[in-house]
């Protein structure tokens, strides 16, 4: 995540701002201009003055979202239906008005979502709606489990997730119930997410014999993969193999939670070299190509990790980041970086076409 000042003023900025707190100037996220831009009036005719950081307040507003959601994503006023930013527009379903403990639990989920999706954004993965794709475009069902349960997963494009996640409490007794080092909602994001990707990435025949030789087949029974996992537990030695013990239950696991990390890993750097904790080399902005960009990645990575897992404990915390990354998993992410990268110069091609 970049590090965002008002371009009015200067004042350190976070992600979710919609006002400046100095200046006072309104602003909203531009996925254009990739940053924080003002809403204002730039002089002359220009919808967006690039150079001043201001954009049209005649042109463009905050999202529909904005109160419910807390989304501070710019939209064009003059957009048919209804003004929704790039994010808002993916989700399908949310709680009723009158679920006020699921908005609030909806409000945090589209935050963390709105990072997911930006994330996306700069690696140049495809995001293709259910608008563009009414069959198999991404779509997110955003539930309260408070009527009935809800199966947080993903089914053919459509990510659902229990809001009750966004609870602090119900999302640590299951942790710790799961044995699980790590539990957050962008982490089911991320891993969900990375569901939706394999048949996006994984699309030829060569991705799909490589994808066999690292985690296995794909279309494996699941349920009898399920049952074996929840039944006898990860197999004896799995850290030698595999991310997490989750990602031993089926090939699409393993995939899943393997992508997560990767997003993990990258938005993690990129926010590091954004204040200074890592070379500017690690941004987003800035695309590791080849078997040495993967490299260089992980060589970054790996000091980056053990110092912040060093701070985290001088404060009395567990590790910022508790796994342990063999060669295995990272022969996994190098295929999962591999064909992220791909898709970037695919995207980059068609934009300059």
């Amino acid at each position: 995540m970049r590090d965002f000042v008002c371009p009015n003023c200067g004042q350190q900025l976070a992600f979710e701002n919609s006002l400046c707190l100095s200046c006072r100037s309104a602003l909203g996220f531009s996925t254009n201009e990739r940053t924080l831009v003002v809403i204002g009036d730039p002089p002359g005719d220009a919808a967006v003055d690039h150079a001043a950081g201001v954009v049209d307040g005649d042109r463009f507003r905050l999202c529909d979202n904005l109160h419910v959601a807390q989304c501070n994503w710019l939209v064009d006023r003059d957009a048919d239906g209804p003004a929704l930013c790039e994010s808002c527009r993916l989700t399908r379903t949310r709680p009723n008005d009158s679920d006020t403990v699921g908005l609030a639990s909806f409000a945090e989920a589209e935050a963390a979502k709105r990072r997911l999706i930006f994330e996306l954004i700069e690696l140049g993965l495809p995001i293709v709606g259910r608008e563009e794709d009414p069959e198999r475009g991404l779509a997110f069902d955003l539930l309260s489990s408070r009527a009935k349960d809800v199966l947080t997963g993903h089914y053919n494009g459509v990510i659902t997730l229990d809001l009750a996640e966004a609870d602090d409490p119900h999302r640590e007794q299951l942790r710790i119930e799961m044995a699980e080092p790590y539990r957050t909602l962008l982490g089911h994001f991320r891993h969900e997410i990375g569901h939706y990707y394999f048949s996006v990435l994984v699309a030829d025949d060569a991705a799909l014999r490589r994808f066999r030789d690292l985690f296995g087949d794909p279309f494996a029974d699941y349920q009898a993969a399920l049952d074996r996992h929840y039944s006898e537990g990860a197999p004896a030695g799995w850290h030698r193999d595999y991310v997490s013990s989750y990602a031993t239950m089926h090939a699409a696991e393993d995939w899943a939670e393997t992508f997560a990390h990767y997003l993990h890993i990258r938005d993690t750097l990129d926010t590091a070299a954004s204040f200074g904790l890592a070379p500017a080399g690690a941004t987003l902005d800035r695309p590791q190509i080849g078997r040495a960009g993967f490299d260089r990645i992980i060589e970054l990575w790996l000091p980056l990790t053990w110092s912040l897992n060093m701070v985290n404990r001088s404060m009395g915390h567990d590790d910022l980041y508790p796994f342990v990354l063999p060669e295995r998993v990272l022969e996994k992410m190098r295929f999962v970086h591999d064909l992220c990268a791909g898709s970037l110069a695919t995207t980059s091609e068609a934009v300059a076409s």
